[in-house]
């Protein structure tokens, strides 16, 4: 295919897919649609923290060989992702966004990766994440606001999709590291059930808490990609063995009735910015009896505080080995949180880690009167300046809790800055919250909340 490739990029990965799979389209043209965005735009966004143009190639073209000898090709067949650069890539640098691990090249691909190979993605390139995936930023760029930021630590991720380098790409979220960043650059981010997807082979930071996400361009996107990567890995204890659950036709179904919303209140909506809470509230009235406020118990802000215990115990362990090969290179930030944990009594550590169940079940008597809960992934807009990767007080609470969120980018300010809309489910109902979530998403961009 020759001439102007970017009109490509500009199609949802459901209608490439497509293409891909029917020869109408070949996987060497959309990788070089691809390589051109990031050559035209990744000098100044820097979303990739590596890439290589020649093995992508090679990659597409091994695609294109075996369609047209007629072998079976997968789910994702031609479509290229970018891959979170804490995520294992056997034969390419993964270096958990810090100078300590430079050069580092694993020996095998993580099961996410293994499981993208095997559906057919071309995986494009390593993009950039916050120091060891914590807090510390990254040298990406907003696309859709240059100084602002583009949220983390799943940073490089989110810009790649927003800026149309990619389709789809992995990320990782302890706390709000997919929805987040996903908010802030306008695009869908997708954190399944604690447990969906196997993390082996993926930077360990506080495995109580640690998931798998993706993101795309829109519900039914992410729905594509994340059906490939569920199972189970008995290397994980956190998955069991049971049957992946169809994801894209359950995003793609039509619910027996419209989905109910529970509009979210105190204690979270309180660190909500002005433009957040008036888009929300205007969502809220357009749904009509579709939505009914509910506020949280205060215990809700106690579990934030648990939440952030377990992680920064559990990332003192997972990464003293950090601190032994060279602290000094480490962030202020890093050092800081590594000795907090540190100095965290076992008691106080123990006690967190009850609070999931204690927190679960107050929602499931919420879950019978709603199919989803709604509320905002971020507290506004970007904020402004490179030197944070934003607040995480509207996501932490559901990444405890292991349950399924979504970002939808279906706000935005006066000004045009995109304004994520979280929709949370019952753990393990990712499908049902998916289905939820493309409802939602056609009902807003249909026209009907005007």
């Amino acid at each position: 295919m020759d001439g102007d490739l970017t009109p490509l990029l500009a199609l949802d990965a459901l209608t490439l897919r497509a293409r891909l799979a029917s020869g109408a389209l070949d996987a060497v043209a959309l990788t070089r649609a691809c390589l051109a965005q990031i050559a035209e735009h990744d000098g100044a966004l820097r979303a990739f923290a590596r890439h290589d143009p020649a093995h992508a190639l090679a990659q597409a073209e091994a695609l294109d060989r075996r369609r047209r000898a007629g072998l079976p090709i997968g789910p994702l067949h031609g479509l290229p992702v970018a891959v979170k650069d804490v995520i294992d890539t056997a034969g390419m640098e993964t270096a958990n966004g810090t100078a300590l691990d430079a050069g580092r090249m694993p020996a095998r691909d993580a099961f996410v990766v293994a499981r993208l190979k095997a559906a057919g993605a071309v995986i494009l390139g390593k993009t950039v994440t916050a120091e060891l995936a914590f807090r510390h930023p990254g040298e990406t760029r907003n696309p859709a606001a240059p100084g602002r930021t583009p949220g983390g630590s799943s940073s490089g991720s989110a810009a790649a999709v927003a800026a149309g380098m990619v389709p789809l790409a992995l990320g990782t979220q302890t706390a709000g590291s997919v929805l987040r960043p996903a908010s802030y650059c306008g695009v869908t981010g997708f954190k399944p059930s604690f447990g969906a997807i196997p993390r082996t082979g993926v930077l360990a930071q506080a495995p109580s808490l640690d998931t798998m996400g993706v993101f795309a361009r829109s519900t039914a996107e992410a729905a594509l990609i994340a059906e490939a990567l569920f199972g189970h890995d008995p290397e994980d204890p956190a998955t069991a063995p049971a049957p992946g659950p169809r994801l894209l036709e359950g995003a793609l179904s039509q619910p027996p009735l419209a989905p109910v919303f529970a509009c979210i209140g105190a204690p979270l909506i309180a660190g909500a910015d002005p433009e957040m809470r008036a888009a929300i509230s205007e969502l809220a009235t357009a749904l009509g009896d579709q939505a009914f406020d509910v506020d949280l118990p205060d215990e809700f802000s106690a579990g934030i505080a648990a939440r952030e215990r377990i992680n920064l115990a559990e990332m003192a362990k997972c990464y003293h080995r950090y601190e032994q090969r060279g602290g000094a290179i480490l962030s202020l930030q890093m050092r800081e949180a590594l000795a907090a944990g540190a100095a965290m009594p076992a008691r106080d550590y123990l006690a967190a880690l009850d609070w999931p169940q204690v927190l679960n079940a107050g929602l499931e008597k919420l879950f019978e009167r709603c199919d989803a809960l709604l509320l905002p992934a971020a507290p506004g807009p970007a904020p402004e300046g490179l030197n944070s990767t934003g607040s995480a007080s509207f996501n932490a609470i559901w990444t405890l809790c292991g349950l399924p969120a979504i970002s939808l980018p279906l706000l935005e300010t006066p000004e045009g800055l995109p304004l994520g809309v979280q929709l949370v489910g019952r753990r393990g109902e990712d499908a049902r919250l998916l289905r939820s979530a493309r409802w939602l998403e056609t009902f807003v961009l249909s026209g009907e909340t005007a």
